[in-house]
């Protein structure tokens, strides 16, 4: 949903003028995708959209792959916490990101990390074992700040 959400914005952008975000949500609604403003203003920010004079725009030379925010700012502005238990991490996250963080941190290529699960507030990271649990934990505390 989220990649189909990020595709509809971008042509949207591309093809009409947006001035608001609400402006933008009418839009998304007429094609059938229906989003919160907290959704919304961070699909904005992972798409580094720009508002300028003439509304919102997207930036010029983005690739596909620059998407996604890196894991170092995600989790410096969501990540608030790890904990470890056993193999298993717990990275509470802000109310409504831990989808945000469990998909960056999906998306990273770590031999420690197994998979993720999320909620609204938190993430379920497995790892194989209780020592890769605990380098992650590490890497990971390193990068919340």
């Amino acid at each position: 949903m989220k990649q189909q959400r990020h595709t509809a914005i971008r042509d949207l952008l591309v093809t009409t003028s947006v001035l608001s975000q609400d402006e933008l949500r009418k839009k998304l609604a007429k094609r059938g995708i229906t989003v919160t403003q907290a959704t919304l203003s961070r699909d904005i920010q992972e798409l580094k959209v720009m508002k300028g004079p003439n509304g919102y725009a997207l930036p010029e030379n983005v690739d596909e792959a620059d998407d996604m925010p890196s894991v170092r700012e995600t989790l410096e502005n969501f990540g608030l916490v790890v904990k470890q238990a056993q193999n298993l991490l717990i990275v509470e996250t802000l109310t409504g990101t831990a989808q945000t963080v469990a998909t960056v941190l999906d998306n990273e290529d770590w031999p420690e990390l197994m998979g993720t699960v999320a909620g609204d507030d938190t993430v379920l990271v497995i790892c194989a074992d209780i020592k890769q649990a605990a380098l992650l934990k590490e890497r990971m505390e390193g990068l919340i700040g």
